[in-house]
């Protein structure tokens, strides 16, 4: 499991910003001139597989 915090981190390290989200949506959205929004789950840890999906999304990997 990956820590939200780290992948997080590791996103507005890359130059994504989080847009604004409301309290009732489950997801935070980051975005970067282009690129799709991505959306980070709110949860305190991470399934891996999703991870690496964000971070392909991302660019990172």
């Amino acid at each position: 499991m990956t820590k939200r915090a780290d992948l997080v981190r590791e996103l507005e390290q890359a130059g994504f910003r989080r847009s604004k989200a409301g309290q009732t949506q489950s997801h935070d959205k980051f975005r970067k001139d282009g690129y799709k929004p991505i959306a980070v789950p709110r949860h305190r840890e991470i399934n891996e597989i999703t991870a690496e999906a964000i971070r392909r999304q991302a660019g990172l990997r």
